[in-house]
């Protein structure tokens, strides 16, 4: 039996594909546009650590606070517009897929939002908080920073953006270790050069603090093991299914034998 995808020429492939890039700029622009109407707001709150501690923010350029607020409401914009996004791309690819895969599929893109927003919300509230008050405090009396709206913002998307990818991991070492593609073995067994890993891009990612590189690297690390947890589980889940084919087929074949 043929699905819809595989009637469709290439064509109509590349036209649907065309459809959902514009659908997908269309969202973002408008809820853009919606966030630049609350980007006082928004900026308040990304600034919030800085005012907590005393700190004042500057420009440097006069269009400089402008173009701050669009890309403060582009991005709040994407993550607005990422459900509808992602609802896109399911649609474009549940028709190719059995009834069973759908089922994982449809999972799959719900649970890698969630895990988006926790990281992203994890960073924010837990770590990028208490990171900006200890980096300012760290500076000392004798020094007085004198922070730029425009490399402040920067340094916070740059600093809050990746944890949301980096909670994709469970999800990503589930999806693998089901489809065999990475064991549990052989990650537990370089462990140390993922940790080795770890802790050389949370340097890179952070300014050049112990606080800080323990902040990033400690949580990314824990999630690391969550993941080694869920493919040994996932692993365990195989071996006993696989245990229930065998013992049914010798069950067949002993009636049959009689």
């Amino acid at each position: 039996m043929t699905n819809k995808t595989d009637e469709m020429p290439i064509t109509s492939h590349l036209e649907e594909l065309r459809r959902i890039l514009i659908v997908a700029f269309v969202t973002t622009f408008v809820f853009a546009i919606v966030a630049y109407i609350f980007s006082d707001k928004i900026l308040a709150l990304l600034i919030d650590p800085l005012k907590r501690v005393g700190h004042q923010i500057h420009y440097t350029g006069i269009v400089e606070p402008i173009f701050v607020k669009i890309k403060i409401s582009l991005f709040t914009g994407f993550v607005a517009a990422l459900p509808v996004i992602l609802w896109q791309v399911w649609s474009f690819v549940i028709p190719a897929l059995k009834k069973n895969e759908r089922v994982y599929f449809t999972l799959f893109v719900l649970l890698s939002f969630i895990c988006f927003l926790t990281g992203v919300s994890f960073c924010y509230f837990v770590i990028y908080q208490f990171g900006v008050v200890f980096l300012l405090g760290f500076a000392g009396p004798e020094l007085n920073a004198i922070l730029t709206i425009d490399r402040f913002i920067s340094f916070t998307m740059g600093f809050v953006i990746p944890f949301g990818f980096v909670f994709e991991l469970p999800l990503i070492a589930y999806i693998l270790s089901k489809m065999g593609i990475i064991s549990y073995g052989f990650l537990a067994k370089h462990r140390r050069y993922a940790f080795f890993g770890i802790v050389c891009l949370a340097a890179l990612i952070t300014p050049p603090d112990v606080f800080t590189l323990l902040a990033v690297s400690g949580p990314v690390y824990l999630l690391f093991e969550i993941s080694l947890t869920i493919m040994r589980l996932v692993e365990r889940g195989k071996e006993r299914a696989r245990r229930r084919e065998e013992e049914a087929e010798k069950k067949a074949d002993s009636v049959k034998a009689t």
